[in-house]
């Protein structure tokens, strides 16, 4: 039991046959790790030479093909030793942007300084990734969508599970970088770097890496560079969405004046009045008050204008960690969509507890929304009365609200049936695996409002349906 009272989930045992192809995928993956990042292409081609002619040198007669296999074992020997030989002793820093986006490669700068004795020629550098292999228990019990489809031979060993697993945790990938440049002792050089960021959230860069290569291009000796660590905000990956035609009028908003005219807007000038606590001192009419004596504040009419919510449905079942991938993009979508220099956008979600970003007139920047999107997680447990009543104590304040849904259930259409009956403009998206499962459930209990489905991969295709 824990401090609460509730008691801990059991955690599974995991099967012996599980145990053993971890055990033998996980040695294999870091095996290929290493031998990849000190062979090079070219090296491995000429491997698989020496092995060929070592097979078809067993027929004596051939003597030509002992002089190719000796040939090849000494450029190989050669390669082998002189990589082996190199060294280089560098520090480094970067210069990241601000932002990245998942799926979208950018450049930026390396700044690279030699701090050995000798210099260093031809080299090359690139940014490794954290370790992308998945646990034990996330190995056993987290099926590869579409795995029940497989032949007996795939489920059996599961391999094509251990490299979807190793793909959905990879940060990022990174391209080898580098010129036949000389860096003489104590100098520095800019050189550019390309990543292609794989995963939304806060990515630390903490591992560069410099490699040098031997002159035929065979072997490479790859050592750690000294750039400490360096953090980058990942947003998430966006979708391109036509021109929005939300439903719902602007309405006068708590505070609207003073939203306004923090970006420099207002309504009409309607007349002078009486200064109250609290007027701003840029609307001080101050001849009118040389005049009278008493201070005097120019006013100007309500300015009316948009609210939207935009509400995310962060509450998953256990293997649809991508589908909720796909929910936080079309959510990001929207938010980089909505103008929020003419109107207020409010994410709402819930993490623990009621959570409301504000972005617009007045408020935080859009990029502030895709920041707080970029570190949402999904939560196990459904706690859509809380959303609701979440979204309720804004209801009266919003034009429209947009709903993101990760899957369909039951609980979520009595959600959208209870913001609906509440007077509330809705307009929801539902992300799921199956289409056709999906409509026959809202088929069978029709929906109060209209909706979309959209199911992955075709999740682009579905969201320019918003034309028609």
């Amino acid at each position: 039991m824990t401090e609460g009272g509730t008691a801990k989930r059991p955690v599974p045992q995991v099967p012996l046959l599980y145990r053993l192809l971890y055990r033998s995928y996980a040695r294999g993956s870091d095996l290929s790790l290493s031998l990849n990042r000190r062979v090079t292409a070219a090296g491995w081609v000429v491997l698989a030479l020496l092995l060929l002619t070592a097979i078809l040198g067993v027929d004596l007669s051939k003597s030509t093909l002992y002089q190719v296999f000796s040939l090849v074992f000494g450029v190989l020997v050669i390669s082998l030793v002189w990589s082996w030989a190199r060294r280089a002793r560098l520090s480094a820093r970067r210069e990241l942007p601000r932002y990245a986006t998942v799926g979208e490669s950018f450049p930026y700068m390396v700044t690279v300084t030699n701090e050995g004795r000798r210099p260093v020629r031809g080299f090359l550098l690139s940014e490794r990734a954290p370790d992308a292999r998945p646990s034990l228990p996330n190995f056993a019990f987290t099926q590869e969508p579409g795995e029940g489809e497989r032949n007996a031979f795939d489920r059996f060993f599961v391999y094509y599970r251990w490299r979807w697993l190793m793909e959905q945790r990879l940060l990022f990938e990174s391209e080898d970088q580098g010129e036949h440049r000389m860096v003489r002792p104590r100098e520095s050089l800019r050189m550019p770097l390309h990543l292609k960021p794989q995963r939304r959230g806060v990515v630390l860069l903490n591992d560069l890496r410099v490699r040098l290569p031997d002159p035929f291009g065979l072997f490479q000796r790859c050592r750690k560079v000294e750039a400490g660590g360096d953090t980058l905000v990942v947003f998430p990956r966006r979708y391109r969405l036509p021109d929005l035609n939300l439903p719902g009028e602007a309405c006068l908003q708590l505070g609207g004046e003073a939203v306004s005219n923090t970006i420099g807007q207002s309504g009409e000038f309607l007349g002078l009045r009486d200064y109250r606590s609290g007027d701003a001192l840029r609307r001080i009419h101050w001849k009118g008050w040389a005049k009278t004596g008493r201070p005097i504040v120019k006013e100007f009419e309500d300015i009316y204008f948009p609210r939207y919510g935009l509400v995310l449905d962060n509450f998953t079942e256990e293997g649809d960690d991508d589908l909720f991938e796909e929910t936080v993009a079309v959510a990001a979508s929207f938010a980089c969509a909505i103008d929020t220099r003419r109107s207020i956008l409010d994410l709402m979600f819930i993490k623990d507890e009621a959570i409301v970003v504000k972005a617009g007139r007045g408020e935080a920047r859009a990029e502030k929304l895709l920041e707080v999107l970029a570190g949402v997680e999904a939560e196990p447990e459904e706690h859509l009365d809380d959303l609701e009543q979440l979204v309720k104590r804004h209801g009266d304040r919003l034009t429209a609200c947009i709903c993101v849904f990760t899957g369909w259930t039951p609980g979520r259409a009595r959600f959208l049936r209870h913001l609906v009956s509440a007077g509330m403009e809705i307009m929801p998206f539902i992300l799921c695996r199956c289409a056709s499962e999906t409509r026959a459930m809202i088929d069978a209990d029709p929906l109060p409002c209209r909706h979309l489905l959209l199911e992955p991969p075709n999740v682009q295709e579905g969201l320019l349906k918003l034309q028609s």
